[in-house]
């Protein structure tokens, strides 16, 4: 069964079904790759978009390491299909910083994608040129897998703490496996921000039917964030059929319902509160995910004054860190 194993250091085995460390051109970007003796979906998952968000790529570092072991402790065990593992950000994960120029989660918008394609690598700013070899790689992935199907699993936390959750597309199957990891899920982010992963993947861009999801699970600094981010990986295999559920100790499913309970299993975006360095916003603190607002609660300021809520609400992301275009969001409780 896939457990939490202790984490080591990475490692590269050629032969069998597991290639994982960091090698190639790619540099510094892929965690690991895993292809089982069935075909099946492709699955990518993307650690550190934000450089200062270690723990998807410590969480992917050991799944890794549990594909590895798992055939040998469980003879039983096969994996279809193929699941990589990439930093989104290599240099400013490098450096522990969100972002080196701008945020790389905010540029995966199509035009902005066509130009940097023509330009040269070497005139590209450090997150143009992040984008441009993320996408680089990816699309090689599909061209050389041929999969019927691209899962993309983005891993993201937040600089506050509190409940974990999920992001979705408006498609279906996004939502489904987002109430399926057993995390509330919050709708309608796709027209609360742009240029994310979950506006780019899609058929159109990719070519191949896709469902993308965030998951974003705890607090930057927090342990307990890679061991969610490991769950949240080992159940959306499970999900998609590329693991049998025989094969995945129920311990992910109680460690994501553990943190997610009590709270609201779906809500919507109402509104995102936008700021610039200019603005000299500052979240008041101690402010969490999923804490409830009352109309006329004080909550930040900046140089106008006070920022208060207009109704009644939740708050979900509130900016404790020094780099970031949103100092909040709003959300209200709603169904699927």
């Amino acid at each position: 069964m896939l457990l939490l194993l202790a984490y080591g250091t990475r490692s590269r085995k050629t032969s069998g079904l597991i290639v994982s460390g960091r090698n190639g051109n790619m540099g510094q970007r892929i965690i690991g790759e895993y292809e089982g003796s069935e075909r099946g979906p492709l699955l990518i998952c993307i650690g550190a978009m934000h450089g200062n968000e270690p723990a998807g790529v410590k969480a992917l570092e050991m799944m890794f390491k549990m594909l590895e072991v798992e055939p040998i402790i469980n003879e039983s065990f096969h994996y279809r299909g193929k699941i990589v593992g990439v930093i989104g950000n290599t240099k400013a994960y490098a450096q522990k910083k969100r972002f080196l120029e701008k945020d790389l989660n905010r540029q995966f918008r199509e035009m902005h994608i066509e130009k940097i394609r023509q330009q040269d690598k070497a005139e590209l700013e450090n997150e143009d040129l992040e984008l441009r070899e993320l996408l680089e790689f990816i699309e090689d992935q599909i061209r050389t897998y041929k999969p019927e199907k691209l899962y993309i699993l983005d891993l993201h936390t937040t600089s506050s703490r509190g409940g974990i959750f999920c992001l979705t597309t408006n498609d279906d199957e996004s939502i489904d496996i987002a109430v399926n990891l057993h995390a509330p899920v919050v709708k309608g982010f796709l027209k609360g921000i742009r240029g994310t992963t979950l506006h780019y993947f899609k058929e159109e861009n990719t070519k191949v039917p896709t469902v993308a999801l965030t998951f974003e699970s705890g607090q930057h600094d927090e342990p307990l964030s890679i061991n969610r981010a490991i769950a949240a990986v080992t159940n959306c295999m499970r999900i998609i059929g590329s693991v049998r559920v025989e094969d995945v100790e129920n311990r992910h499913d109680k460690l994501l319902n553990e943190y997610s309970k009590n709270l609201p299993k779906v809500s919507e975006l109402l509104r995102r509160h936008d700021i610039t360095p200019e603005a000299q916003f500052k979240m008041r603190p101690n402010f969490k995910n999923f804490q409830r607002l009352s109309a006329g609660e004080i909550i930040a300021d900046d140089i106008n004054g006070p920022i208060d809520v207009q109704e009644d609400c939740l708050l979900i992301m509130p900016l404790y860190q020094t780099q970031g275009e949103e100092g909040f969001f709003l959300i209200k409780e709603t169904t699927i």
